[in-house]
């Protein structure tokens, strides 16, 4: 148990926003050794085919576990949605974790009038995963959905301040908060895409102040830690924790670009270059 306790958390993403739940982990479990996988290359998957998204999500999966992990975290709110049955499925015993269900949990407990809106990649959203994980929490709960995509482009930019991000998030939003009956607006906004903390400043003066917003990379995080000492595996040797980051194309701009998602520089020997398509299926 002491050797599994020691590999580390595999996590991946379709590109640098699944480093929020990185870090996320990281700041919660600072003794865990991490590898992060961003499938740079084939970014975006939130446009993609579901067909499409499962394919290049089993071979990101693969890949870590071919490293060696204890843990696979599917760092991205559009795998999740399309692939999380048929990970667990393929890779079982091994803990694999979403993002979905975390956040849905997080948002109805926060939820005071069971008004919520969740906000993500046009895939998240027509794939109706927080719709469901939601309503089968708190089946009265009103959800409205609405696909952001345009706020991908935008935090990956760093334009996540000022008029042009803070004009995004009106032209989408505005109908949903604008409502003068304060009992018929949402009081919890979910943040169903890993880049969309980045934009938090434009959505809290979208929303309001009195709209609670729900990041669900923080309620994975806790999901991460409860279910390793649930299964008696958290790494608690404080010493060198490891920290690992794999891209599939163009390392300096996932190093420059990831840096804005984790607040902290990436060193160069962190980050190496896979091929998946190398990887065993």
């Amino acid at each position: 148990m002491q050797q599994k306790r020691e590999l580390p958390i595999g996590l991946f993403d379709s590109g640098v926003g699944g480093l929020t739940v990185f870090k996320a982990i990281a700041d919660l479990m600072p003794n865990e050794h991490l590898i992060y996988l961003g499938d740079t290359a084939r970014v975006p998957y939130g446009t993609k085919s579901p067909e499409t998204i499962v394919r290049y999500t089993q071979m990101a999966a693969s890949a870590l576990i071919e490293l060696g992990i204890k843990m696979l975290v599917i760092a991205c709110n559009t795998a999740t949605s399309a692939a999380l049955p048929i990970l667990r499925a393929a890779f079982a015993p091994m803990p694999v974790i979403g993002v979905v269900e975390p956040g849905a949990r997080a948002a109805v407990a926060a939820s005071k009038n069971g008004r919520i809106a969740v906000i993500g990649t046009e895939a998240t959203i027509n794939g109706m995963a927080y719709q469901r994980a939601i309503q089968a929490i708190h089946p009265q709960a009103k959800v409205t959905a609405r696909a952001c995509t345009l706020f991908v482009p935008l935090a990956e930019e760093g334009w996540v301040s000022g008029s042009v991000p803070l004009g995004v998030a009106q032209k989408y939003l505005g109908d949903i908060f604008d409502s003068a009956a304060l009992d018929a607006r949402p009081d919890t906004l979910l943040l169903g895409c890993t880049h969309f903390p980045l934009l938090l400043e434009v959505l809290r003066e979208t929303t309001g102040p009195d709209v609670s917003i729900v990041d669900s990379a923080s309620a994975t995080a806790v999901d991460v830690a409860r279910k390793l000492e649930e299964l008696d595996m958290t790494r608690t040797d404080a010493s060198r924790p490891r920290k690992l980051f794999l891209t599939t194309d163009n390392l300096e701009r996932f190093r420059a670009t990831g840096g804005m998602f984790l607040g902290s520089d990436m060193r160069s020997e962190q980050v190496e270059l896979v091929d998946l398509c190398r990887s065993k299926q």
